[in-house]
C-alpha cells in the first residue's frame, strides 16, 4: 500500500484528479446558469455531467502514464523524481485554488436561488374597498375600483381578493350594507386573511379631479402608504388610476414595474369612462347570474368602445351561459381579435377561458393557465382555472392539488371551497365531499352551490332523504346561478334513480315551465332530457323520443345531443342516434369525437357487430376515458360473450360512480345513470358463476319498485338463482 501511495504521488495522479474534479464542478455550475439563460435544451446540461463522469477514468490513465513537470509533459519513465516535489507543490496550490473558487461559486448560486424561491412563494393579498365618490357623478361608482384592480394585477406577486365575493361576505357580516366601505373591507380582510386593504377617494378639483389612495393594515388600521394623483378631466381619470396602481406596486416591492405611459395605459383598455361603467355593470350582473340583462350592458359597453376586448369576452360568456352557442363563438372571435388591447394577464385568462368554453381544447387550456400562474404565481383565479382545466382532462388528482393551492391562498373562499368539494365528489370520495360541503354551508347557508356535492354525496352513501333535504335547502338559498332550477333537476334525478317515474315527471314539467318563462333554454332542455330518460326507463319509448326531440330543439349543447342519442338508442330510433354520432365524430374536440364513436359503437352492438363495437369503444377511450364509454364497453363485452372483460369494465364503472353523478362534468346531476348498472354487473357475475349476482339483482329491483325496463328479467333471473 505504501508503494502504491508513493507511486500515485510520484505520478501526480491524486493532484490531477483533484484539479479535474474542481474544474468540472466549476464548469457545471457555470453551465447551470448559462443553459436556461440562452434557452439551450436541458439535455445539454445532462450531457455535460455525463461527459465529466466518463472523462474521469481517461484522466486517471493519462495521469498515471504522463507527468506535467517544469520541463513539460513527459512520460513517467523519463520523469525524474527530483523534479516532482517542486512542481507538485505548485500543483497543490492550483488544485486548492480551483476547488475554492468552485465551492464559493456553488454556495453563492444555491443561496441566491433559495432567496429567489422564498421571495416568489410569498404573495401579497389585497382587497380594494369602494372609493369614496365626493364628486356627485355616479359614473365613477365601481369603475375606479375595477381599474385599480387591473392595474395592480400587473405585479406577479400581488393577488387581489375578488370584490364580488367580498361584497357578499360584507353583507353577511353586516346585514343591510349597501357599499364595501373601508371598515367593512377590513372586517372581510381579517376574516379571509387578506394582508392589505386599499381605500381611496375622488374629489372635484377645479375643472378636474383629485384622487387619493391609502394602504391600510386590516388588523391594526395603521397606514402603510398614501398616494394622490390629479386628472385634468373625466377622460384622464383612468390614467390617474393607472398611476396610482403603479405607486402601489412600487410600494409593494414589484420589481417588474415599468413607469411611463406604456405601463399605465394598460390599466383599463376602455376608451371612455362611460364604456368602463357599462362594462362594470355587466360584470356585476353576470356574477349575479342575470345574464340576459348583462348581455344588454355588454352590448352598450362595446357600442361606446368597440375596442374593449374584455367586454366581448364577458358578453360571449353570458351568451354561452344562456345556451346561445353560435352567438358566443362569434363574440369570442371578436374578443380574440382585440387581445392586443389587453394586459398580458388578461390575455392569458381570455385565451384559457376560450379553450375551455368554446374549442374545449382542455390540454391547451391547461398549458395556457400553467403559463399564467408561472408568470403570476399569486393569481388565485389562474390557479382555480388551472384546477378546472385539469379536472376537464379527467385528471381529478391534479385538480384537487391545484384546488388545494388556491385554498392555501384564500381558505375561506366559498367558490374555491365548493370547487374542492366537487372535485372530491367526482373522484368518488363522497365522505370528503360531504364534509367540505357541510363546513361551507355552516359558514354560508345561503350559498346554493355547496348543496350540490352534499346532495349527491348523501345519495351515493344511501341517504336519499338527506339528499332531497339538501336540494330543498338549495332551492331556498339566496346566491348561486339558477339554484332553484338545478335543485328541481336534482330532485327529479333522485326520483328517476329510485324508480319514482311519476314523481319525476311532475317535478320536471314544473321545472321546464319555470325555465321557459325565465328564458333559460339550456336548463329547460336539460330537464327535457331527464324527462325523456324517465319515460325510457318506464318503457314509454314514444314519449321518450318526443321529449328528446324537444330538448334538441331547445339546445344544441353537446350534453343534450349525447343524452338524446342514448335515449334514441334505448327507444329503438337508430336513425336519429346515427345522425348525432356522425355530427359529433366530425368535430375537432377529442371528448366530442369520443362520444360520437361511442354512439356509433352502440349502433354496431345493436346490429350484432360486437367485435367492431368493442374496437370502436377502445379507440374512443384512447381519445377520452369517459365514464359512459366504459359503461358501453362493458355492455358490448357482455353481448359478445366476454363475461370476464365485461365484469372488469362494469365493476370499474361502479368504482368511478363519482364521475357518473354528473356525467357531463358540468355540475348537472345525473346519478340516475347508475340505476341500471347494478343489473348489468349482476349479469356479468351470473355468467361467471360469481358470488354477488343475487345481491346486485336485488339492489337493482329495490331501485325499480314501480317496474320498468329489465325488471321482469331481473326478477326471473333472481328466481332461477334461488331454485
Amino acid at each position: 500500500m505504501r508503494s502504491l501511495i508513493h507511486e500515485l504521488r510520484r505520478r501526480q495522479v491524486l493532484r490531477t484528479l483533484g484539479l479535474y474534479v474542481g474544474a468540472c464542478w466549476l464548469l457545471i455550475e457555470v453551465a447551470n446558469v448559462l443553459v436556461p439563460t440562452f434557452g439551450a435544451p436541458l439535455w445539454t446540461l445532462r450531457a455535460l455531467v455525463v461527459a465529466a463522469i466518463v472523462g474521469a477514468p481517461v484522466v486517471l490513465v493519462l495521469a498515471w502514464l504522463y507527468n506535467i513537470t517544469e520541463q513539460g509533459v513527459v512520460h513517467v519513465a523519463d520523469s525524474p523524481d527530483t523534479a516532482i516535489p517542486a512542481f507538485g507543490r505548485k500543483m497543490d496550490f492550483v488544485v486548492i485554488g480551483v476547488l475554492t473558487v468552485a465551492l464559493i461559486f456553488s454556495v453563492y448560486l444555491n443561496v441566491s436561488n433559495e432567496a429567489g424561491v422564498t421571495e416568489a412563494s410569498e404573495p401579497i393579498s389585497v382587497l380594494i374597498a369602494d372609493f369614496q365618490n365626493n364628486t356627485g357623478e355616479a359614473i365613477f361608482d365601481g369603475v375606479l375600483e375595477q381599474a385599480l384592480n387591473i392595474g395592480i394585477e400587473g405585479a406577479p406577486r400581488v393577488v387581489s381578493f375578488a370584490r364580488t365575493d367580498a361584497e357578499d361576505l360584507a353583507k353577511t357580516l353586516q346585514p343591510g350594507l349597501a357599499r364595501l366601505e373601508p371598515e367593512a373591507a377590513r372586517l372581510v380582510a381579517i376574516r379571509e386573511g387578506v394582508q392589505l386593504v386599499l381605500a381611496g377617494s375622488i374629489d372635484g378639483a377645479g375643472q378636474g379631479y383629485r384622487l387619493e389612495l391609502r394602504g391600510v393594515d386590516p388588523l391594526s388600521g395603521e397606514l402603510s402608504f398614501e398616494f394622490s394623483e390629479d386628472a385634468a378631466n373625466k377622460d384622464a381619470v383612468l390614467t390617474a388610476v393607472g398611476a396610482l396602481s403603479a405607486d402601489v406596486r412600487e410600494a409593494l416591492g414589484d420589481e417588474t414595474l415599468e413607469r411611463g405611459e406604456a405601463a399605465t395605459a394598460e390599466t383599463f383598455t376602455a376608451a371612455s369612462i362611460e364604456a368602463a361603467g357599462a362594462y362594470r355593470e355587466a360584470v356585476q350582473l353576470a356574477y349575479e347570474g342575470r345574464h340576459e340583462v348583462a348581455v344588454e350592458r355588454f352590448e352598450k359597453a362595446v357600442a361606446l368602445d368597440p375596442t374593449l376586448g374584455r367586454a366581448y369576452a364577458g358578453w360571449a360568456t353570458s351568451e354561452f351561459r344562456l345556451g346561445k352557442q353560435e352567438q358566443a363563438e362569434a363574440l369570442w372571435r371578436k374578443a380574440l381579435s382585440l387581445m392586443g388591447t389587453m394586459t398580458e394577464r388578461e390575455r392569458l385568462r381570455t385565451l384559457g377561458t376560450y379553450y375551455v368554453g368554446v374549442t374545449r381544447d382542455y390540454e391547451k387550456s391547461v398549458e395556457t393557465f400553467t403559463e399564467l400562474v408561472g408568470k403570476y404565481p399569486a393569481d388565485a383565479a389562474g390557479w382555480n382555472n388551472l384546477a378546472v382545466s385539469s379536472f376537464l382532462t379527467l385528471d381529478f388528482k391534479m385538480a384537487a392539488e391545484e384546488g388545494e393551492r388556491v385554498l392555501d391562498m384564500f381558505p375561506r373562499s366559498r367558490l374555491y371551497r365548493s370547487n374542492f368539494a366537487l372535485y372530491a365528489m367526482y373522484a368518488g370520495d363522497f365522505e370528503a365531499a360531504a364534509g367540505q360541503a357541510r363546513a361551507l354551508i355552516e359558514d354560508s347557508p345561503e350559498y346554493g352551490t355547496a348543496y350540490l356535492p352534499l346532495a349527491i354525496s348523501l345519495l351515493a352513501m344511501g341517504d336519499s332523504d338527506g339528499a332531497r333535504a339538501a336540494y330543498q335547502r338549495m332551492r331556498a338559498a339566496t346566491t348561486s346561478e339558477h339554484r332553484e332550477s338545478v335543485a328541481l333537476l336534482g330532485l327529479a334525478d333522485i326520483s328517476i334513480y329510485l324508480g319514482e317515474f311519476d314523481q319525476a315527471e311532475q317535478t320536471l314539467l314544473q321545472g321546464i315551465e319555470e325555465d321557459v318563462n325565465d328564458g333559460v333554454s339550456l336548463a329547460a332542455a336539460t330537464k327535457q332530457i331527464a324527462l325523456a330518460e324517465a319515460f325510457a326507463a318506464a318503457g314509454d319509448y314514444e314519449m321518450a323520443i318526443a321529449a328528446a326531440n324537444e330538448a334538441l330543439e331547445s339546445s344544441n349543447r353537446e350534453s343534450i345531443r349525447v343524452a338524446s342519442a342514448i335515449v334514441f338508442l334505448e327507444s329503438g330510433d337508430i336513425e336519429s342516434a346515427s345522425a348525432i354520432a356522425e355530427e359529433l365524430s366530425g368535430k375537432l374536440q377529442a371528448q366530442t369525437r369520443a362520444y360520437g364513436m361511442m354512439i356509433e359503437a352502440s349502433v354496431m352492438r345493436r346490429s350484432g357487430q360486437y367485435v367492431r363495437a368493442i374496437d370502436e369503444l377502445r379507440a374512443a377511450i384512447g381519445l377520452a376515458d369517459l365514464w359512459r364509454i366504459r359503461y358501453e364497453l362493458g355492455r358490448a363485452y357482455l353481448d359478445a360473450g366476454f363475461s370476464a372483460e365485461a365484469f372488469d369494465e362494469l365493476e370499474s364503472c361502479l368504482e368511478r360512480r363519482g364521475e357518473a353523478s354528473a356525467m357531463f362534468l358540468d355540475d348537472t346531476p345525473t346519478y340516475r345513470y347508475l340505476a341500471d348498472l347494478f343489473y348489468w354487473v349482476a349479469r356479468a357475475q351470473e355468467e361467471l358463476s360469481m358470488r354477488g349476482a343475487s345481491e346486485n339483482y336485488r339492489a337493482f329491483l329495490k331501485l325499480r319498485p314501480q317496474g320498468g325496463v329489465l325488471v321482469d328479467d331481473a326478477r326471473e333471473r333472481l328466481r332461477q338463482a334461488s331454485l
